[in-house]
């Protein structure tokens, strides 16, 4: 181990991919933009064009120093070898599922997985021969095991699922697929730094690098890590085939918002978890969403694999609600956004119930509201909350 991993999240991230200490310039390296590269001659760009994914520039879409910077960022924040920066967070997940299926392969998804990973699974996925299993997050490996076939290429997971919170046993599934020769992916964009993938037996990592690296609200970027040089070059083959390219600038912005990561992502959960303890005491409240409660039934996993948690939780309302009055408690905050996106310094609530999809698990007993917590008073934001639960129907 080098003496940089040694070191805590807050000085990596204020030390990496930036000039030392001891140089003479700018704290924060430039931004490098750039379409058309120049070679020395006809024999050096041939040379070069065989190195392309060996960050010798050969062309803008390859990448420059600045993606290169934020590559190296990512990847040690993730704890693998080489990341691939890709234009948009669902980017980065259709990326890895393309590199490593083809017709006539079948891929695992959890039932609890991000909306437009299930609609790239059901649609174009499908559309060329791949077929998807949908299957409960909350499975043991002995119950996944029969669902696996002989075309099984990819096993993918999501931890904590998407708007429902499940919290999967990702060493045991990542076993099984390691045993059955399938490739493991996981979209950890809810546990950066919290989670360990690599560590964990997963083989490639999907972050959207528009949350909480960005951390302001106003870049889209996405990333995919990996641990072994295979693995490397299949995703940038498959990026570079499909053209894939993430802007400069959003990179450097994404570079400064890493900066604060770490302080950001500290403040966000005991916030959140400030919050998320609040609402469990509300009789409007049929249950909260939150790996990190002792009473959520992934707590145990989630305390075994994870050194901490993000700031997005959901909310369960007791079932005598209707989707018209949740709407109403939303409509009705004063600090609270209504959005989509989450991870930036601002906070959000979204209805989620429209957005979700299952074939595998049973619904929720209420409406429920995804909040994302941000760097506002929680004091604040409590009393914003308690003033729109008080236009629900007494």
């Amino acid at each position: 181990m080098d003496e940089d991993t040694k070191r805590g999240l807050a000085t990596r991230l204020t030390h990496g991919s930036r000039p030392s200490v001891r140089s003479h310039g700018f704290v924060n390296p430039p931004v490098h933009r750039g379409s058309t590269v120049l070679h020395p001659s006809c024999d050096a760009r041939v040379a070069n064009g065989k190195r392309r994914f060996e960050r010798v520039m050969t062309y803008g879409t390859q990448g420059g120093p600045t993606h290169y910077a934020l590559e190296d960022m990512v990847a040690g924040i993730e704890g693998g070898t080489h990341c691939t920066i890709l234009g948009t967070g669902l980017a980065a997940v259709a990326v890895p599922l393309l590199a490593f299926l083809k017709a006539g392969d079948h891929c695992l998804m959890p039932d609890s997985a991000y909306g437009p990973a299930r609609s790239l699974a059901e649609g174009m996925l499908a559309g060329w021969g791949v077929e998807t299993t949908f299957y409960d997050p909350t499975t043991t490996a002995e119950a996944l095991a029969p669902l696996w076939r002989s075309n099984t290429r990819v096993l993918y997971l999501e931890s904590p699922g998407s708007h429902t919170f499940e919290v999967q046993d990702v060493p045991a599934l990542t076993a099984l697929a390691r045993a059955r020769g399938a490739v493991s992916m996981i979209d950890n964009t809810w546990g950066i730094h919290h989670f360990q993938p690599f560590a964990k037996g997963c083989d490639i990592s999907i972050q959207a690098l528009t949350k909480y690296v960005g951390g302001h609200s106003d870049i889209l970027l996405g990333s995919v890590t990996v641990a072994t040089e295979a693995h490397h070059l299949a995703i940038r083959n498959a990026a570079s085939a499909m053209g894939h390219y993430a802007s400069p600038d959003d990179c450097w912005l994404a570079l400064r918002g890493a900066r604060t990561m770490a302080v950001r992502l500290a403040h966000q959960e005991e916030a959140g978890l400030a919050v998320a303890r609040w609402l469990q005491a509300r009789p409007e409240v049929h249950s909260v969403l939150h790996p990190a409660l002792p009473e959520d039934p992934g707590h145990a996993i989630w305390k075994r694999d994870f050194t901490g948690a993000c700031s997005l939780f959901g909310v369960v309302f007791q079932p005598r609600y209707t989707q018209a009055e949740v709407f109403g408690f939303v409509d009705g905050l004063k600090l609270f956004g209504i959005g989509a996106s989450w991870g930036g310094y601002e906070s959000l609530a979204l209805p989620t119930n429209v957005a979700v999809t299952r074939s595998v698990m049973p619904s929720l007993p209420g409406q429920t509201v995804r909040l994302h917590i941000g760097l506002e008073e929680v004091a604040d934001l409590i009393a914003d909350l308690e003033q729109g639960l008080a236009l629900l129907p007494a």
